[in-house]
């Protein structure tokens, strides 16, 4: 027993297991990258043949009636699809962390048949939302895909759905190095060098198999013309604290809801006809605001004519739509549409600051740069991520500092009005984590739900639960090892490579989390008690 113990950690350090790594991932990414290219077509002609359909509508009453009733046997369609594999419901972000946390073992064929159509049907109803979310979970199941077919333990499997995550990211914004962030800052939350180079070679080679067939031009490319100066960039800190305030407001709205449309005493089925409906209102009064977002971002290239008005009602409705699709659970990304939105925020922020301290016009693309990484950092609390995509869309080195300071004042803005993250929300509610339960021990606050890797030689390693110095109001709720959930009593000894999920109070959260991770990543010493 104890050699089949040891034999894991013995191929975990081995020179050959992070080798295979290398290749593994670049395997993962050509699979990935071959389904989310094809995903990508899908969904570019769904997208054509509805606009063409919907642009009929409103010369022709009975073609209008029969594209209603069209929307409704789609609703219909999907809600039996997400009926046929439940975990394809949602963004499909959620699914992969808990697939990398161990806490769900989706199957992967099932998985990727339904969540492709259920991305087609979305994109040709016109519903507001993107192919980022999707084509994570697509890669996620390509990198579960491999390691099933290599045979590989559930520990490496999860290494190998990260790196199918990052492929699916980088597919998808036709973006490589957005793709390796996110998937290490919000998918596996552990930073390594065997893992950073395999995500990174999965990232790569999916990147390359969809230049291949789309061609090398970037899913959305800005150009900045001029740089902002720096005698204005006290103006950044002030944008960063307000497109935080808004990342804040942007989750709190979309939990509530998507709390709305789960108490609207309707099956699950004919839920879905929600959204599906309020598209073909959406196609007839402001088709604009249909799918991910390319037509507003379209717009917002070529400003002239766009007043103030016009673009807070483009972001409202553009919100308000992309929240019904998000809170009806309905399959597809939200990631695009809030690209676009954090573009509008930062043309409407440049728009004003343009016009009261007198800066040139050309920095209005700058603030909307800006705004996509802002609110990135906001929602997502992923700023890193946030820079590394405002930068691959650019291809500007120049603008990396006043990216950095808006994202870091947006990330703190969004922690101190202690509203959950986005996916860290969604991650709790699909684990079933009721943040309104269990008030004795946590005082009445919210809490947030972390991940962790007991690594080599850190301070909780080796140690039973019951004598590490956790933060007050901090609950270690599971311990997975070697693909086996163990139950975390007091007198469980963690062991360096343990993957724990701790719960915490948010009200202490920043600092909580802090010294989790310190002991579970170095050497922490804990603060003498009075």
């Amino acid at each position: 027993m104890a050699s089949e113990t040891k034999d894991p950690i013995r191929r975990r350090l081995s020179k050959r297991f992070q080798v295979s790594l290398v290749w593994e991932g670049a395997l993962v990414g050509l699979l990935g990258g071959s389904i989310i290219t094809l995903y990508r077509l899908s969904l570019t002609w769904a997208e054509k043949t509805m606009r063409f359909l919907t642009s009929q509508i409103s010369s022709n009453i009975l073609f209008a009636i029969g594209w209603f009733v069209a929307l409704a046997i789609m609703a219909l369609v999907v809600a039996a699809l997400v009926r046929f594999e439940p975990a394809t419901s949602g963004s499909g972000i959620p699914q992969v962390d808990a697939e990398v946390m161990g806490k769900l073992s989706a199957p992967w064929h099932r998985v990727i048949v339904a969540k492709f159509l259920e991305g087609t049907v979305g994109a040709f109803a016109g519903l507001s939302l993107g192919r980022e979310g999707p084509s994570v979970q697509l890669g996620g199941m390509a990198g579960k895909a491999v390691s099933r077919a290599f045979k590989r333990g559930r520990g490496e499997e999860r290494l190998l759905v990260t790196c199918g995550a990052g492929a699916g990211m980088a597919a998808a914004f036709h973006a490589p190095l957005t793709g390796v962030m996110f998937a290490l800052e919000e998918i596996h939350k552990t930073f390594n060098a065997p893992l950073i180079i395999s995500v990174m070679m999965s990232a790569v080679m999916s990147d390359y198999v969809v230049s291949q067939v789309l061609g090398l031009s970037p899913v959305i490319s800005f150009t900045l013309i001029e740089n902002i100066p720096h005698e204005a960039y006290a103006l950044l800190i002030v944008f960063g604290i307000i497109i935080g305030a808004i990342g804040a407001l942007h989750n709190l709205g979309m939990f509530a809801i998507q709390n709305a449309m789960s108490r609207i005493k309707l099956p699950n089925p004919l839920r879905y006809i929600i959204p599906f409906m309020l598209a073909g209102i959406v196609a007839i009064t402001a088709p604009d605001l249909m799918c991910g977002g390319d037509a507003i971002l379209e717009l917002l290239m070529r400003p002239q004519g766009l007043t103030l008005a016009t673009l807070l009602l483009i972001l409202l409705g553009k919100y308000l739509f992309t929240g019904v699709c998000f809170g009806a659970g309905t399959p597809g990304g939200t990631l695009f549409p809030l690209v676009v939105m954090g573009a509008l925020v930062g043309t409407i922020f440049g728009d004003v600051a343009t016009g009261l301290f007198g800066m040139h016009q050309n920095l209005v693309m700058n603030f909307l740069v800006l705004g996509i990484a802002g609110l990135f950092a906001g929602v997502v609390r992923a700023p890193v991520t946030g820079v590394v995509l405002a930068f691959e869309l650019t291809g500007s080195l120049d603008a990396l500092l006043s990216l950095s300071i808006v994202s870091v004042f947006a990330y703190v803005t969004a922690n101190l009005l202690q509203v959950d993250p986005y996916y860290e929300h969604l991650l709790a509610r699909f684990l079933g984590i009721s943040t309104n339960e269990t008030h004795e021990h946590w005082g009445g606050h919210g809490r947030q739900i972390h991940s962790y890797v007991v690594e080599a030689s850190c301070n909780a390693a080796n140690k039973a639960i019951s004598e590490i110095p956790w933060p007050e109001h901090a609950l270690v709720v599971s311990v997975r090892r070697h693909g086996r959930e163990l139950l975390p009593n007091g007198a469980l000894v963690l062991e360096e490579g343990d993957r724990i999920l701790v719960l915490m109070d948010e009200k202490e959260g920043d600092e909580s989390e802090s010294t989790v991770r310190m002991l579970c990543h170095g050497t922490f010493v804990p603060k003498e008690r009075a």
